[in-house]
């Protein structure tokens, strides 16, 4: 199970095609159940879901206050207990800001807190969410993954016309990526961190840009094109199932 936002999606998206590229004439099926999609091969027994939830962390409701994202809550972790693997990925919602901004509030405890900084936001909620493995994940029965942040190249719209990576093995500090690596480092049960964040700094061309179907004045420079940068992310993650 993928547990995260629409860059968990592509990631998803990418493994079942992936794996019915391998088994072409395998029946399968595919059902979406409000925020959980799963495609499932009945010949093999297994399904590969993708939960959509963008923070991890509660996201509630408030009539009079409008949504409230409570950075110390995890009530809807019932449904990760249910698979042999999983893989969290939480970022691009936390940075969103304006009218993208999806929260009113951030709560912590009885706390109300109109603003705060997104990057402090994320780490409480991301430590949250790593004390909830801790407490409620048999290392035995289920293994973790934490997808890494993928990186954008949104600012003044970088990835439009690009037709090459860039070059070069190095790219400047990815904001967030400290906090992933800190927050794992310091959990008691096993993480396994896909570290894909240099790799797709260097894929600006991956992008789909204005080719969304949304017409030529949306450009998208967030999300991956399929097949693209994400099927190499399935193979990072084939070849750590592999080597254990």
């Amino acid at each position: 199970m993928f547990v995260g936002d629409s860059i968990s999606n592509n990631m998803w998206q990418s493994l079942t095609c992936l794996l019915h590229k391998t088994v072409p004439n395998s029946n399968y099926t595919l059902t979406r159940q409000s925020l959980l999609s799963i495609f499932s091969f009945p010949e093999y027994e297994a399904s590969i879901m993708w939960l959509k939830n963008g923070f991890l962390v509660d996201l509630i409701n408030d009539k009079e206050k409008g949504g409230i994202l409570k950075l110390d809550s995890i009530s809807t972790g019932g449904q990760w207990k249910e698979v042999d693997i999983l893989i969290f990925n939480s970022y691009h919602w936390w940075t969103h800001t304006g009218h993208s901004q999806t929260w009113d509030y951030f709560q912590v405890g009885d706390k109300l807190i109109k603003d705060m900084d997104h990057m402090e936001a994320f780490k409480i909620a991301l430590t949250t969410w790593a004390k909830w493995i801790d407490s409620n994940i048999d290392p035995s029965k289920i293994r973790v993954f934490f997808q890494g942040i993928s990186a954008s190249h949104a600012d003044e719209k970088a990835c439009l016309r690009k037709t090459q990576p860039e070059e070069g093995s190095m790219a400047p500090p990815y904001p967030g990526v400290d906090i992933v690596k800190s927050v794992i480092n310091n959990m008691t049960k096993p993480v396994e961190l896909l570290d894909i964040t240099l790799l797709t700094q260097l894929r600006i061309d991956g992008h789909p840009s204005i080719y969304t179907g949304s017409g030529p004045s949306f450009v998208d420079c967030s999300h991956w094109c399929l097949a693209g940068a994400p099927d190499s992310w399935n193979e990072i993650f084939y070849a750590t199932l592999l080597r254990d």
